[in-house]
């Protein structure tokens, strides 16, 4: 078992389990942009990819989901899809990547290393892609969003969105993904290395009678 292998594929595989909830808490979360305004200080608007929510001063929350689909933006309609694609590929590269660890030996009896070699390396490739269509929808609507507010044709009076929590959570979970994908893949690098040592040179010796040796004598 190799220790530095070992270490690695563990922490990649905490951070992967981390990334994946914080993707998953921000698909569901409705704070991606949050509005409030000077006409009502006692209420704030929160709008997610599923629902849109009305914040009382007092901690009470009312949510409704959106009516058609049809009926969303092309930016929402995009973030869901991202979105719900990483959810899937980050599962999908987590299940993956479990056989191929040193601590288990599911498949080294039957199919040898390289088989482990290629799960690690399949579930970290997938984590990597995970996080970057994690960035991507989150990124893009951070863009709107700054557009939008630093529009000079809106007059000052009109309200606007501003970046709500689950921005900055999926822009965390897509950073986690690209880290567990390349901490995964680095394992499997320092495992090869520490497998494959410098060949070194085997001498024969070849056993010869001492001269000074004196052989027994039979009477």
């Amino acid at each position: 078992m190799d220790s530095p292998a070992c270490v690695l594929e563990l922490l990649g595989m905490l951070v992967y389990v981390g990334a994946w909830l914080c993707a998953l808490a921000c698909t569901i979360l409705p704070q991606w942009l949050t509005m409030s305004t000077s006409l009502l200080p006692i209420e704030s608007y929160d709008l997610g990819l599923w629902e849109t929510c009305v914040v009382q001063d007092t901690g009470g929350m009312e949510c409704r989901s959106y009516d058609s689909l049809l009926g969303l933006s092309s930016d929402l309609k995009l973030a869901r899809i991202l979105m719900c694609t990483a959810l899937a590929l980050g599962l999908l590269g987590f299940l993956v990547a479990i056989p191929g660890l040193h601590l288990i030996n599911s498949c080294e009896h039957y199919s040898g290393r390289q088989t482990k070699r290629t799960l690690i390396i399949t579930g970290g490739v997938l984590g990597m892609m995970s996080g970057v269509l994690c960035l991507v929808p989150v990124s893009y609507i951070a863009h709107l969003t700054v557009m939008h507010f630093f529009d000079t044709k809106v007059p000052d009076v009109v309200p606007r969105w501003e970046f709500g929590d689950a921005l900055f959570c999926g822009w965390a979970a897509g950073f986690f993904f690209v880290v567990a994908g390349l901490t995964m893949v680095t394992s499997n690098r320092c495992s090869q290395v520490e497998r494959d040592p410098v060949p070194q040179r085997r001498y024969r010796v070849k056993s010869m009678d001492h001269p000074l040796r004196k052989r027994p004598e039979y009477v």
